[in-house]
């Protein structure tokens, strides 16, 4: 049986989602400030931060060159080892070409471009895809998909 809502109903939903659409605010700026600060806490070696990004989860997932890594820590763990071992190079980060569609007040999919530069010479770059959920009032990764350009 098909009931109908009263006005205050009607009413009470669209406050409902005005507010949740004002407390998302513009996904696509909010997740470029987000990737700006990540890149900086990259280049700064400050890989905490840079993780911070991602959701401390155990499903949490990236993947690259063929392979699935789930869970936050073995990311992290991933990024130390390749990217923060003492006496590693770590090359200088930046992202382009952002493009963000909100599929949900709280749920966006994003596509950029990587680029890894020493110097005045790219090192690595290439595609990828973020999916993000919004919690505690901000852009956390749920999954990450990055590929390499050919060389």
């Amino acid at each position: 049986m098909l009931r109908t809502c009263g006005w205050r109903t009607a009413v009470g939903a669209l406050a409902m989602l005005a507010c949740a659409r004002s407390a998302t605010g513009d996904p696509q700026a909010e997740i470029a400030q987000m990737l700006s600060r990540s890149a900086s806490d990259w280049n700064r070696g400050d890989l905490a931060g840079f993780m911070s990004d991602y959701a401390r989860d155990s499903t949490t997932s990236y993947m690259a060159g063929g392979h699935v890594l789930y869970g936050w820590q073995p990311m992290y763990d991933r990024y130390q080892r390749n990217y923060f071992a003492p006496g590693k190079s770590r090359d200088s980060l930046t992202f382009e070409e952002l493009h963000v569609r909100a599929l949900a007040p709280d749920v966006a999919f994003a596509t950029a471009r990587f680029k890894l530069t020493r110097g005045d010479s790219v090192v690595a770059s290439g595609p990828f895809t973020l999916v993000l959920k919004r919690t505690e009032r901000r852009w956390q990764i749920v999954h990450d998909h990055t590929s390499a350009d050919p060389k």
